[in-house]
């Protein structure tokens, strides 16, 4: 499996007993929809490897405490501490409305209701306080902050966002 055809997950937190169960933290809203796997894959040395889970339970909410097939000491199951997870992308939840994975965006146009056709988004930046599409206008970039008061409509089938957007802001970059 390619890790461009997955999602993050989570990763491997911590042992959770002698006989090699393990807690998984989950970057998710929704950790109960992962609780009934049958595996994941796990990055090792840049390689996503599948591994098969004999049970799996919820933890304290954001964990899945899981024992997996063939990991059967603290000793194994410390190899794989603070390894990411990944699924294929099928086993995310369909999202509707304005609700978007950023990935779903790549390629998606932005559209302002004032100045119109804006840019391609080319990435989302999410390493910031604030997450801003990465959009290319011909040979001009910007960044757009990704506010909810600014997302007006997520439009699938045309493969468009349509925002209201702050006065000047494209200007900025034209």
């Amino acid at each position: 499996m390619r890790k461009a055809d997955c999602f993050y997950l989570g990763k491997i937190a911590k042992k959770f007993s002698f006989k090699g169960e393990l807690l998984l933290y989950l970057d998710t809203d929704e950790p109960h929809l992962y609780q009934n796997l049958e595996s994941v894959f796990v990055e090792c040395n840049n390689e996503l490897i599948p591994f098969f889970m004999e049970n799996a339970s919820l933890h304290k909410n954001d964990f899945l405490r899981v024992k997996f097939e063939d990991v059967n000491s603290e000793a194994e199951a410390d190899e794989l501490i603070g390894n990411a997870l990944y699924l294929p992308l099928s086993f995310l939840p369909k999202l509707s409305g304005n609700k978007f994975y950023f990935h779903e965006v790549i390629g998606f146009t932005i559209v302002d209701q004032t100045e119109g056709r804006v840019g391609i988004i080319q990435s989302v930046n999410d390493t910031t306080a604030q997450p801003l599409f990465e959009v290319l206008d011909g040979e001009t970039e910007m960044l757009i902050p990704m506010i909810d008061q600014f997302l007006v409509k997520v439009d699938r089938a045309k493969k468009e966002i349509i925002m209201n957007l702050p006065e000047g802001l494209v200007d900025m970059y034209r």
